[in-house]
Formats: structure tokens, sequence, C-alpha cells
């Protein structure tokens, strides 16, 4: 089921995406006037409507799937490291090591002159 929901997910945030990049901006109605044209694709009220229908759609899947995804993220049980181990028992501390002993160096013995 989760993994269902996720693909979901994915495919609408992509989508999402792609129809967001399609509408055109509040500014590209000025271009229109120096020659550009409207896309006669989705008719003659251009794709306006449309997109902003299919926007909203896929707005809403796309909130739906997040509430869900958050809803089972919260009922799996985490793994922590914390929750492994012994929780409670006390191991015994280590020994601490000897300190090692300092002795003063041997005298050298000196090469005695004939």
């Amino acid at each position: 089921m989760i993994t269902l929901v996720t693909v979901v997910h994915i495919l609408v945030s992509i989508g999402l995406i792609l129809v967001v990049l399609l509408q055109t901006g509040k500014g590209a109605d000025i271009g229109a006037v120096f020659g550009g044209s409207s896309s006669t694709i989705f008719g003659s009220s251009g794709a306006g409507n449309f997109l902003t229908r299919v926007t909203t759609g896929m707005a809403i899947v796309f909130m739906i799937t997040s509430l869900t995804l958050g809803y089972f993220s919260g009922k799996r049980p985490s793994a922590s490291i914390f929750d492994r181990g012994s929780a409670g028992v006390e191991q015994p501390a280590p020994k601490p090591a000897p300190a090692p002993t300092q002795q003063a160096p041997a005298p050298s013995p000196r090469p005695q002159k004939p």
C-alpha cells in the first residue's frame, strides 16, 4: 500500500511540475501585442482554464498522498540504536593500565686514555 502511494505521489509531483511549467505567466499577454499568437491547441480561450483545472486536481492528489505518506511513516516503528543493547545493565569499568616505571639510565663507561 505504501509503495503504491509513493509511486502515485512521485508521478503526480512530476506531472504537477510539468503542468505549472506549461502555464503562461501574467506578462505573456503583452507579447501577443507584438505579433505573438495564443496557442490554439486548447481552443479559442487558450490553455488557461484547462491547465488551471488540471493543476488544481493534481495539487489535491499531491496533498492527499503527502498526508497519507506522513500518516504511514508515523505508524511504522522506528529502529534506533538506543532501543537495542542492554538498557539498565552496567558494564564494569576497565582496569587502568599500570604506569610504566621510570629508571635512571645506566652511566656509560668512558674509555680510558693510555
